[in-house]
């Protein structure tokens, strides 16, 4: 047996398909592309029957490759049923949808979600007439709160018993058809009744207020900011650090030694000293790094982020910031890839799928590929420069704003052509499901562990395995020069430059070693942030934008690395 969660994008379609399978899902990409979607399992009685959360459409007519393949797996994946999600509150949208599913012929359940919204806005619906009218069974849910769920299963088990007794039978309507029966429908069941603003809803217009909007949007990335670093210092500090010092580290060597009390294999595995930054040890530093250093801030800023896109923030952000992108050539829901690209670069770089022009999509991954770290790289900043106090922090990260800002209206300026308009749908805010929320983090953080640490092994063994051929020698010697006279730096530098191109948390990380003043660190943290992004960023980038688009950003940033780490040595030499 098989299911098809079916909606438009914001209707709430995750939180449902949440409560109607639990924690046991996996998120893949459909077959040819690099859309995702999610599927789990619901059990009925002794039954199990698949569930897959299709990707958010408007129609099954295609503009964009995620409502391409909603289309295809509605066409191909041979549903028993379909649980078609609506908002309750914004039928007249969503019921376009629906009678193009209909028209199919396959058993459908209408799924009224954000019930509990639509009483508050005084929405009233007559569900009898709707269910009339369409011909298929409707169900009113609150699938934050979970009202209504335990109805929705016994109905999908009531139907999927006697599948040929519930087969829709809508006649088949053109576009302008079906928009005029949705019309009438409308003013048959649906009834709106006059209320004053809630608190959350007059909190909605004042996020994209052009005075008010900049100072909520101040406020949420300060409190961002301090939850991800207040808590991940703690977490590192208070429990990981305790926990590899006096425990996992002394074991793990005590073993290794057990074996290899010294020579190459051990200095491979554990590294030499107890300091699990500098050690560079497979099991030590391998480890340690990803997760007591990176995990903590990367599980917050997911959790953050989970949270903002749960609640339908971001998409006020892009409204409050379109003025500004489209200085830079962009449009204002390229913020959106901005904040993701503070994660995890990949997923940054996927994200400017939805912008449609190629000149803006070229900008914006060419920004993104030079100015934003993601949050790996970040943990390890703060790490490096954090003893040292906030102020070379915001050096590292003023300088990376400054690149964005002024190398976005550089390549506006150059680059012919014009930021096209795109139109975003604004949810209503909505308090995220606790459940929703941490899968959905959760989803992300797997991911990181899971391209992250063998990457990071990789990184540690490829330096270990240049230092024992005497190749990392040569390599720092050639490019000594640059480093110690153009950047200020020791030519010992020059390794972090090499294994960038695999993992930039762990170049960043091969400063720790070099005990660097704080005033170099600046230099050499901001100078790896801008130069070449980590193996998978470029694989991805090739995929986007095609090889000769990839070099084009490679040369770009290699040339952009040094000449900014260049200026950074004089100025911070003068200023000192």
């Amino acid at each position: 047996m098989k299911i098809l969660l079916m909606g438009n994008p914001n209707v709430g379609k995750s939180v449902v398909f949440s409560r109607l399978t639990g924690a046991n899902v996996v998120a893949s990409n459909y077959p040819g592309t690099t859309v995702e979607y999610t599927k789990g399992t619901l059990k009925v009685d002794d039954e199990k029957i698949e569930v897959i959360d299709v990707p958010g459409t408007y129609s099954l007519t295609p503009f964009c490759k995620a409502e391409e393949v909603a289309r295809d797996m509605f066409l191909k994946e041979n549903p028993d049923l379909i649980l078609n999600i609506l908002d309750s509150t914004n039928l007249e949208r969503n019921l376009y949808l629906t009678l193009q599913i209909l028209e199919k012929r396959i058993p459908t359940i209408i799924v009224l979600n954000m019930w509990d919204l639509a009483k508050r806005k005084g929405v009233h619906l007559n569900i009898k007439k709707l269910e009339e009218s369409l011909g298929v069974p409707v169900i009113p849910v609150t699938a934050v709160s979970g009202e209504g769920i335990k109805q929705l299963v016994h109905l999908i088990k009531k139907i999927l018993e006697k599948k040929e007794e519930h087969t829709p039978s809508i006649p088949e309507m053109g576009d302008e058809e079906k928009w005029k029966f949705i019309g009438k429908l409308l003013l048959e069941i649906q009834k709106i009744e006059h209320r004053h603003p809630t608190l959350l809803e007059k909190l909605e217009d004042a996020s994209v207020h052009p005075v008010l909007g900049v100072l909520i949007g101040l406020i949420v990335a300060y409190l961002t900011l301090q939850f991800i670093i207040g808590i991940g210092e703690f977490l590192t500090g208070k429990i990981l650090d305790p926990f590899f010092y006096n425990y996992y580290g002394p074991s793990i060597t005590r073993i290794v030694e057990s074996v290899f009390p010294k020579g190459p294999l051990h200095d491979i595995l554990v590294g030499t000293g107890y300091n699990y930054m500098e050690s560079f040890g497979l099991l030590t530093t391998g480890i340690y790094v990803p997760v007591a250093i990176v995990l903590p801030y990367v599980s917050l800023f997911y959790l953050v982020l989970g949270f903002l896109e749960d609640l339908g923030y971001l998409p006020r952000l892009a409204v409050l910031t379109d003025n500004i992108m489209h200085k830079l050539g962009l449009h204002g829901a390229s913020i959106i890839s901005l904040i993701l690209g503070l994660g995890c670069n990949v997923p940054g770089v996927l994200a400017t799928r939805i912008l449609e022009d190629e000149r803006e999509r070229f900008i914006a991954l060419t920004l993104l590929s030079i100015s934003v770290p993601c949050m790996a790289q970040t943990a390890v900043i703060i790490g490096l420069l954090g003893p040292y106090g906030i102020k070379y922090i915001a050096m590292v990260y003023g300088t990376l704003l400054t690149i964005y800002i002024t190398a976005g209206y550089i390549l506006n300026k150059i680059m012919k052509g014009e930021s096209p308009e795109i139109f975003l749908e604004i949810p209503p805010y909505k308090i995220p499901h606790m459940g929703t929320l941490l899968k959905k983090t959760w989803t992300r953080i797997r991911g990181f562990l899971l391209e992250a640490i063998p990457f990071v092994f990789l990184g540690i063994l490829l330096v270990n395995l240049l230092y024992v051929a005497g190749i990392m020698q040569i390599l720092t010697s050639i490019l000594a020069p640059i480093f110690s006279g153009v950047l200020g730096l020791p030519k010992e530098a020059a390794t972090t430059l090499i294994i960038g191109f695999l993992r930039k948390d762990i170049a960043t990380g091969l400063l720790a070693p070099l005990h660097l003043s704080p005033e170099q660190l600046v230099v050499a943290t901001t100078v790896l942030a801008i130069y070449f992004p980590c193996i998978a960023t470029f694989v991805v980038l090739a995929k986007e934008i095609g090889v000769k688009g990839m070099i084009k950003i490679g040369i770009l940033m290699v040339t952009l690395a040094f000449l900014v780490g260049g200026i950074q040595h004089l100025i911070l030499q003068t200023i000192i």
